[in-house]
């Protein structure tokens, strides 16, 4: 009889733009691929397997992915297409898709979870379905400290909301949506990097209504408030990497 498990395990290590991952009932991983041990900076599957995300990752960051499980165990709800942040000790960042669904067993009780991050990868300028974007993208890109609808952004298009979305879809690989906070948020990490802007301020200049809302999507997003992302990397250092360069969502 085939190893079902052992034999996802090796397609996913074949795979080094997506981290893969299983978990038991009290969040401790039992499967995981290589591209997250190389992530996490470890050598060796097993300096990850039966520990959770708060003995992996580094505070706070392990504690928030570690929340985020157990919204997933408790409620049976999964998450899906999640655009998330990923924040790297050597001050970079890169954006990934994270989903996480529960695992029942035949009785439909909640026994663990599985989950996936897919790096984004940068679109290729060149093909038709770029083209048809390319004055909207500038438009947000420009407008981005603005209110912007799907349906306006469709227009300047020519396209209905339906076929910009799936447009969207097809070329960066997420929603509308999901590119205006992406284009917001990387404003958003620039200038909590490089200036001493009140994080009030800044929360206005990319387009949220207040500092509430944007350090709301900024935590979703990247797992920490913006006053603990730039404590982290203008100075004081709390978010220290366990063993390894890098940390991943």
């Amino acid at each position: 009889m085939v190893a079902w498990p052992a034999v996802i395990e090796a397609l996913f290590d074949c795979i080094p733009d997506m981290v893969f991952f299983i978990k038991n009932s009290r969040g401790e991983y039992v499967v995981v691929n290589q591209t997250m041990v190389e992530r996490c900076g470890r050598h060796e599957k097993t300096e990850i397997l039966g520990r959770r995300a708060e003995e992996v990752f580094p505070p706070p960051l392990g504690q928030s992915y570690s929340d985020q499980d157990r919204r997933v165990l408790q409620t049976g709800q999964p998450i899906l297409n999640q655009l998330e942040l990923q924040v790297y000790l050597s001050g970079g960042t890169g954006w990934c898709v994270t989903h996480k669904l529960p695992l029942q067993d035949r009785d439909g009780r909640v026994i663990g979870l599985v989950g996936i991050s897919k790096d984004l990868q940068a679109p290729s300028e060149k093909g038709q379905d770029y083209k048809a974007l390319a004055e909207v993208v500038r438009f947000i890109q420009q407008h981005y400290d603005q209110p912007l609808k799907v349906q306006h952004l469709a227009a300047i298009a020519n396209l209905s909301p339906y076929q910009l979305e799936q447009r969207f879809r097809k070329v960066f690989q997420i929603t509308a949506g999901q590119f205006i906070q992406k284009v917001r948020m990387d404003i958003a990490v620039r200038r909590l990097r490089q200036t001493k802007d009140p994080i009030s301020k800044i929360a206005l200049d990319c387009g949220y209504c207040d500092q509430s809302a944007f350090t709301r999507q900024f935590r979703q997003t990247v797992g920490i408030s913006p006053a603990q992302y730039r404590k982290s990397v203008q100075g004081d250092r709390d978010l220290k990497a366990v063993d390894g360069p890098e940390w991943v969502g």
